[in-house]
């Protein structure tokens, strides 16, 4: 069973937080692009990716549950302690920064039919905000690779 819910883990954090970190990647491009429409959809997909990350991390609790008890695996474990940690940051900066930032691009962009500029249709905030949340899950990884 551990390895099963070792696959699970594994499969669901490429399938769901990978989409969670690129989509917002795509919704530069359409605002640049003056696309409120597909920003808007973006906008969603990514609320959903993001609010789907949980399975990820109900697998993960399931996978420390089954450990071996020589590993002695527990929340209070410090990589497990910080994977934890900076991917609810990560979560909140998603859904509290990126997202309202992807909906409010696409409401100026639709109101304006793409003339408004990249800058005021609120890029930097998904920029930034992605990028972070990005960096914080590159970093999570390799603390379950690395295990330190």
């Amino acid at each position: 069973m551990e390895t099963v819910l070792n696959v699970l883990h594994v499969v669901t954090a490429v399938f769901i937080v990978g989409p969670m970190a690129i989509l917002p990647m795509s919704a530069m491009r359409a605002v640049r692009a003056g696309n409120g429409a597909q920003v808007a959809i973006l906008a969603k997909s990514t609320n959903i990716f993001s609010l789907l990350s949980l399975v990820v991390v109900f697998f993960g609790f399931g996978v420390m549950g089954m450990a071996d008890a020589k590993y002695a695996l527990s929340f209070t474990t410090p990589w497990i302690l910080w994977s934890i940690i900076l991917y609810v940051v990560a979560l909140a900066i998603s859904l509290f920064v990126v997202v309202p930032a992807m909906k409010k691009a696409a409401d100026a962009l639709q109101a304006s039919d793409g003339a408004v500029t990249a800058s005021s249709a609120g890029y930097p905030a998904i920029a930034a905000g992605s990028g972070i949340a990005s960096l914080l899950l590159v970093i999570v990884v390799v603390l379950m690779v690395w295990k330190p």
